[in-house]
């Protein structure tokens, strides 16, 4: 069965290097639309999505994250838009809620052409100090937990291959 839906679930790909060029605003707006329309427990909405564009912001956010890995590297691989997702952890399904809006993102980000990748360590990066008062200036309070770090641009490298599905993935029952 062709379906333009399963195909991109099936192609999309994590970018771990990307172009310092800045994707395109439509692009955003769409790829921020789908992360609006992910499913939350009993619609609530609990999750915030942050769009960071700002090349310094960025790298403070890169710097934390690393530090909290134990690395001097980018974790963030270069990519000129970060939207961090944060959720409400007052809400009972607030870990599933946010994870639900970061699986839109990438999906949708594959969809108009732009590439991404799942960085771990928000939640890390909130309870700290810095995180905490980033997330007062940002209007959020302590309640807000980060979920995930979804970085998007144009790679800057060949797109990765899909490794082979495991035979047990399925496990079908009667």
């Amino acid at each position: 069965m062709e379906n333009q839906v399963l195909e991109c679930l099936e192609t999309r790909r994590s970018v771990r290097k990307y172009k310092k060029e800045q994707i395109a605003e439509e692009q955003l707006q769409a790829i921020l639309k789908a992360g609006t329309y992910a499913p939350t427990g009993m619609g609530a909405q609990s999750p915030v999505m942050v769009v960071v564009q700002d090349p310094e912001l960025i790298r403070k956010l890169s710097a934390w994250n690393a530090e909290i890995m134990g690395t001097d590297s980018d974790p963030f691989y270069g990519a000129p838009t970060v939207i961090v997702v944060l959720a409400d952890s007052t809400r009972n399904t607030y870990i599933e809620d946010g994870s639900l809006v970061m699986g839109n993102l990438m999906n949708a980000a594959h969809a108009v052409g732009v590439d991404s990748c799942w960085i771990h360590r928000a939640r890390e990066t909130f309870a700290r100090e810095e995180g905490k008062a980033l997330l007062k200036e940002w209007g959020l309070g302590e309640n807000y937990v980060g979920i995930g770090n979804c970085v998007l641009g144009y790679r800057d490298c060949e797109y990765p291959q899909a490794k082979p599905r495991k035979d047990t993935y399925i496990k079908r029952i009667g």
